[in-house]
């Protein structure tokens, strides 16, 4: 199940680094000097950018030190204007974000495969500082364009040397041989991957034989799916007031329901940070965001509201609202 929402905090950019070409690190502190919510690895905050841009950024500090929160944010020049927003921000900014929560939480193992694209580095800098202080035997195997483009490269290296640190840029070695990495399953390993949709989507398919559980994949846009996907209009009852909404297939059941003057949660609406997710009471939904565990799917009790709609042949969803 994914977190709820916190409370919005306000913050100052208290630093400014760039950590790699287009990647920009910003240092967040409280403006009222007090420590941030404990967090473990795997968390991101959302964090307002102004004209309503609301974006969520994986944390790349240390849980064990709450008197501030690290981000690193790759420049997307087609994006929708949030990374160039953060990529404007200087030191002394104010700004709006969320406490910290987690859709993409560490669990217990006695070893790590850890795989990152690119600025899927990100979330996985303190699951290695957990898993290292653990005791733990792990590996994190790094890929990306060039040396330049991979954002705390270094910085991983010198502290936990080349034995378990495996950076692996394409104009040196090649593209990641991902049949080589996964083609093995081994047992009492978590494989751990975060980057490019491409890459998870390979990746996911190699680790098709390997032990239920034992992938985490954490995506940084929602799942986009073909003409074959649930598009035709249904119905959705809301269960608190017995109200019955169409929903059309130009409006997501989020947007339909604020129209009756509902108000949900909600943060992203891209299928991105699990802010509104909405219990199932009844009917089949399909589900397009990237925050959902395959468990948490399958059991169809819960959905994403601002992207998912009702699976093809599913008239009508009850939800808990």
């Amino acid at each position: 199940m994914t977190a709820p929402a916190g409370a919005t905090i306000d913050a100052v950019v208290d630093q400014v680094d760039i950590v790699a070409d287009q990647v920009v690190s910003l240092v967040l502190r409280r403006v009222d000097g007090q420590p941030f919510q404990p967090w473990q690895p795997g968390a991101h905050i959302d964090v307002h950018v102004g004209d309503g841009l609301v974006r969520q950024y994986s944390l790349c500090s240390s849980p064990e030190e709450l008197d501030h929160l690290r981000i690193g944010v790759l420049h997307v020049p087609d994006s929708r204007g949030g990374s160039k927003a953060v990529h404007a921000l200087l030191a002394g900014t104010p700004l709006t974000i969320s406490e910290p929560r987690n859709n993409f939480p560490l669990r217990e193992s006695r070893r790590y495969l850890f795989l990152a694209g690119g600025i899927g580095i990100t979330p996985l800098i303190p699951m290695l500082e957990a898993a290292d202080a653990a005791g733990k035997e792990w590996t994190l195997i790094y890929g990306g364009r060039s040396r330049k483009t991979m954002a705390f490269a270094q910085h991983l290296e010198d502290r936990y040397g080349t034995d378990r640190i495996r950076i692996l840029a394409e104009d040196e070695v090649g593209r990641l041989d991902l049949d080589r990495i996964l083609g093995m399953p081994r047992a009492h390993m978590l494989v751990y991957a975060c980057g490019p949709g491409g890459l998870l989507g390979a990746v996911e398919e190699r680790c098709m034989g390997w032990p239920p559980g034992a992938l985490h994949t954490e995506r940084f846009v929602a799942s986009t799916l073909g003409a074959a996907a649930a598009n035709a209009p249904f119905e959705v009852e809301l269960a608190r007031t017995g109200t019955t909404v169409t929903v059309p297939n130009d409006k997501t059941i989020l947007e339909a329901v604020e129209e009756v003057g509902v108000r949900v949660l909600s943060s992203c609406r891209g299928g991105l940070c699990g802010t509104c997710e909405t219990q199932i009471i009844s009917g089949e939904p399909e589900h397009r965001d990237a925050v959902l565990t395959e468990e948490d799917r399958e059991a169809g009790e819960i959905m994403l509201v601002c992207v998912s709609r009702a699976a093809a042949g599913c008239p009508r969803l009850v939800l808990d609202l």
